[in-house]
């Protein structure tokens, strides 16, 4: 008998994994720079992707994929990973984990506009409720500022704010392009097209602003590796994965929504390893993201 919520249930593992991305990241962008942090994350996770196939399907390499599969993910992963991430932690460099992420939370709606008009999928007054519930209880969340934060200066809000946007619309149009794309194939070997996509993308990107210095700086920065491992291992390792396997077993505006609440996750490590303090705000916003996520499970 099927697991019910398969999807949705997968969506929530996905925001787990992002919220540890999202840290991690965050800090190693700061220490060696975002375009190198998105290159060195996605090699590892082919390498986890690879070994990962061999052992559980006896394929290293998503060959058995369809022409049509390899077509639409391979635009996807452009689109996500080339395009939409380093959009995303440039911005996670430019504005913080946490501004960068409020204004991610554009992402449910457009995914669920998008996949109503290209994929023709129909959302109940329900589905909509909910997403407004937990849209609404992450920006509340997130907009709520920190004293120990450091100012924003104004030359970095407007690209930062951009960059963000450019993010959102890449990751709304990339979950819509894995979906039609991937139909009923494996979300493991989906998300490495995906990620071999993006990793080629990079790659052209390093040689055409030759860049490859900023990653050999990388590599020798053991502080920052230790991030990226741990960001790619619980990004486009397992989150790219659950994120499509979640779109694969329920509507992706709902998968969406769901994986949209990293700003409310992320106020537990933020108490525990940074010792920071909970507002009212801060709860009374988590209190709210988790009843319109309820709302999507029933």
């Amino acid at each position: 008998m099927a697991l019910p919520h398969q999807g949705e249930l997968a969506a929530l593992a996905t925001a787990g994994c992002w919220t540890l991305t999202a840290l991690s990241f965050e800090s190693a962008g700061k220490r060696v720079g975002s375009l190198a942090v998105n290159l060195i994350r996605l090699v590892m996770a082919c390498v986890l992707l690879t070994v990962f196939g061999l052992i559980t399907r006896g394929h290293p390499l998503p060959t058995d994929a369809s022409p049509k599969a390899w077509l639409w993910l391979t635009l996807s992963g452009l689109v996500g990973f080339a395009f939409g991430d380093l959009c995303l932690f440039r911005a996670f460099v430019l504005l913080g984990a946490r501004i960068a992420m409020l204004i991610m939370a554009l992402v449910p709606p457009l995914t669920a506009l998008i996949g109503w008009a290209f994929l023709g999928e129909q959302l109940g007054l329900r589905h909509w409720i909910g997403m407004a519930l937990t849209v609404s209880g992450v920006i509340w969340v997130a907009l709520e500022r920190r004293e120990q934060e450091p100012a924003i200066g104004p030359l970095r809000v407007g690209p930062g704010v951009l960059l963000a946007l450019g993010a959102a619309v890449g990751q709304a149009v990339g979950l819509v392009l894995s979906k039609f794309g991937m139909a009923s194939y494996n979300p493991f070997a989906s998300a490495q097209i995906r990620v071999l996509t993006g990793a080629i993308g990079f790659v052209v990107i390093f040689f055409a602003f030759r860049r490859w210095s900023w990653v050999g700086a990388a590599l020798r920065d053991g502080a920052a590796m230790v991030r990226i491992s741990i960001g790619a291992i619980f990004g486009p390792f397992l989150g790219v994965s659950f994120s499509l396997m979640a779109i694969q077993r329920t509507a992706t505006g709902v998968a969406a929504t769901i994986m949209a609440i990293v700003p409310v996750l992320i106020i537990a490590p933020a108490v525990l390893l940074l010792h920071e303090k909970v507002s009212l705000r801060a709860v009374a916003g988590a209190v709210l993201a988790v009843v319109g996520v309820g709302m999507l499970f029933l």
